[in-house]
């Protein structure tokens, strides 16, 4: 065998496990959202771990500010929600990983929500129909933003401030609308949203309803 028909199978051989690990990492596959979307790259998500991150008041960004349509044609955004712990889930309806995670957001609504902790969602891909028929099938009743036409605008401004790894990624917001916890990938269950929210609603010497 010569040297060349040696290089070449040497160079399949390389080629086969990197394209595998290509395929795990999901459909970005990259870092920085932001920049996928400025190349028009179509990557509307990259896979994500489930790791969580949380942000020290002194450390975290500025307020996040952000506004789109949502499902019933309403505007929503940071400014509806300012004063308030908020919860931002960026989601699409084939998501397997948001799918199994609805039951989770939509329990953390319920026991939340009455203490004035604000939820919204992000969808990423779908259109109107989609995203009503998703929202009828697990009882939300929380606004999502319909951000998947005219620049992906929320997903740029969350972007700007904290990267987005991953969908679904879900996001607790301080009462300044500052990122203070992130979780990439699908919720580890409702007991890690219910962390988050309460130890975000201790900073303000909020009551925490609920927790265990």
């Amino acid at each position: 065998m010569n040297s060349r028909i040696r290089g070449r199978i040497r160079r399949t051989a390389l080629a086969v496990p990197l394209a595998a690990a290509l395929l795990l990492t999901g459909c970005g596959g990259g870092e920085n959202l932001a920049q996928q979307w400025e190349e028009s790259s179509g990557k509307n998500f990259v896979s994500g771990d489930g790791s969580s991150l949380s942000i020290a008041p002194a450390e975290r960004t500025e307020p996040v500010e952000y506004s789109g349509k949502t499902e019933t044609g309403d505007t929503f955004g940071s400014a509806d929600t300012l004063g308030s712990v908020t919860v931002v889930n960026f989601w699409y309806a084939g998501c397997a990983p948001c799918r199994a995670e609805a039951p989770d957001l939509v329990a953390a609504y319920n026991e939340f929500s009455p203490q004035g902790v604000r939820f919204v969602g992000v969808n990423t891909r779908d259109q109107l129909a989609q995203a009503q028929q998703f929202s009828e099938q697990f009882g939300i009743e929380y606004p999502s933003i319909l951000d998947n036409a005219g620049g992906r605008e929320v997903q740029r401004a969350f972007a700007g401030q904290v990267p987005l790894n991953a969908v679904p990624t879900t996001l607790v917001l301080d009462a300044e609308g500052r990122v203070a916890h992130r979780v990439l990938g699908q919720l580890a269950g409702e007991s890690q949203l219910r962390t988050l929210i309460n130890e975000t609603l201790a900073e303000s010497g909020e009551t925490k309803p609920g927790e265990q």
